[in-house]
């Protein structure tokens, strides 16, 4: 296919965390019109899956923010779609409110891609599609290899050239770029709370941005989400803590 014919831009992105949350990374490769492949990545500690994905989607827009033209956006993140093309107009209808009346979460993030796909304009829109990720579709895979390896301070060189000579079939895209349908609210189990341990002294936090406020750069530091209060206790264990280790409120 020739950069005639193909006339937009092209980009995959993934995000990548162990533990969710953990230590994450993102990763993104950028076909432009003339045919010039670049990829992207970084990574964070402690983070979140979300926020990993919403990063490489970010710093991918922004990579092309001065570049006119189209874009085909693929990622395997649901929440980036329906979060940039649905949820967002009525987050900032509410001051930034879920429906429930809660702080969105990633509201930094959200804030700043909401201003980088409004700058595009018309001629110039983001077209999302869904690539479903783990199923061998060659740009999607070479952003997760990215991700993970900076997820865990690996080593992973970032190629930067021609798409002739470029290893990856970044132009294999996913025949059927649909959206799957919404899970059920029940089908995932919300946050009783976050757990973190330092040292052995273990604070409980009703959100995850008091919990990585605490940890953050805190050498040896433990943390994790619970469901419930029993889960609370196994989690105490899993750290070698007695169950009845107090839990001092965050």
């Amino acid at each position: 296919m020739t950069n005639t014919a193909r006339g937009y831009i092209q980009i995959f992105t993934d995000g990548a965390c162990s533990g969710n949350p953990g230590p994450g990374g993102w990763g993104a490769v950028v076909l432009l019109q003339n045919d010039s492949v670049t990829e992207l990545g970084g990574g964070d500690r402690p983070t979140t899956n979300n926020r990993m994905e919403m990063k490489a989607t970010l710093e991918a827009l922004k990579f092309v923010s001065e570049i006119p033209g189209p874009v085909h956006f693929y990622t395997d993140s649901t929440y980036v779609i329906r979060g940039i093309t649905q949820w967002i107009f009525g987050w900032k209808k509410r001051g930034w409110k879920t429906a429930e009346g809660a702080e969105v979460l990633n509201r930094d993030l959200w804030e700043e891609l909401g201003q980088v796909v409004q700058a595009r304009g018309a001629s110039n829109k983001v077209d999302w599609r869904y690539s479903r990720g783990h199923v061998g579709i060659p740009g999607n895979e070479r952003c997760d290899q990215i991700a993970v390896a900076f997820s865990k301070n690996d080593h992973v060189s970032l190629y930067t050239g021609s798409l002739k000579n470029y290893p990856v079939s970044i132009l294999e895209v996913p025949a059927d770029h649909s959206l799957p349908e919404m899970k059920s609210p029940t089908e995932k189990k919300a946050a009783f709370s976050y757990l973190s341990n330092i040292g052995g002294l273990v604070y409980r936090h009703r959100d995850w941005p008091s919990c990585q406020k605490r940890v953050n750069g805190q050498s040896g530091a433990k943390f994790k989400k619970s469901t419930s209060a029993q889960d609370e206790q196994e989690i105490l264990k899993s750290w070698g803590l007695p169950a009845s280790t107090p839990i001092k409120e965050g």
